[in-house]
C-alpha cells in the first residue's frame, strides 16, 4: 500500500464516494494481491490526484466519468453509477444523461449502458431498503 498525501487523499475519496460498497469490494474483486495493486494504484493516481482537482464538484465529475463510461463502454459504468447516485443524482437524471448520448456514442452503447444502469438501480434501492 503507498504512503503518499495522494494515496490517502484519494483512500479517504474513494471510501466516501463509494461508501459501504467500496468495503465489498475490498472483500471480493480487491482481496486478490494483484487487484489490491491496481486498487492502490487507482486510490493514488485517480482518485488521490484526478478526483481532488478544483473546478468541479464532485456530483459534476460523477456524471463526467459515467458519460465516458458510456461513450467506451466500460465495465466500471457500475461503480460510476453507485458513486453518481452517492453524490445526489437521481436515476431518472442518469438514465436522461445516457438517453443523451444515443446520439453521441451510439445506440447499441446506450442499450448497454441501459441495462447496465437497471440492475444498478434495482440493486441500489433494494439495499436502501433492506
Amino acid at each position: 500500500m503507498p504512503d503518499s498525501e495522494n494515496y490517502r487523499k484519494g483512500a479517504a475519496l474513494r471510501q466516501q464516494l463509494m461508501g459501504d460498497y467500496a468495503d465489498k469490494m475490498n472483500q471480493t474483486v480487491y482481496s486478490d494481491p494483484m487487484m489490491q495493486q491496481f486498487r492502490d494504484l487507482s486510490a493514488e493516481a485517480i482518485f488521490g490526484t484526478m478526483w481532488t482537482r478544483p473546478g468541479l464538484d464532485l456530483k459534476s465529475k460523477a456524471l463526467a466519468v459515467v458519460a465516458a463510461d458510456v461513450a467506451t463502454a466500460a465495465d466500471e459504468i457500475t461503480i460510476h453509477l453507485r458513486i453518481a447516485l452517492n453524490q445526489g443524482w437521481t436515476e431518472q437524471e442518469l438514465a436522461e444523461a445516457i438517453l443523451l448520448l444515443t446520439g453521441y456514442v451510439g445506440a447499441p452503447r446506450v442499450r448497454q449502458a441501459l441495462l447496465r444502469a437497471k440492475d444498478v438501480f434495482e440493486d441500489v434501492r433494494a439495499q436502501r431498503a433492506g
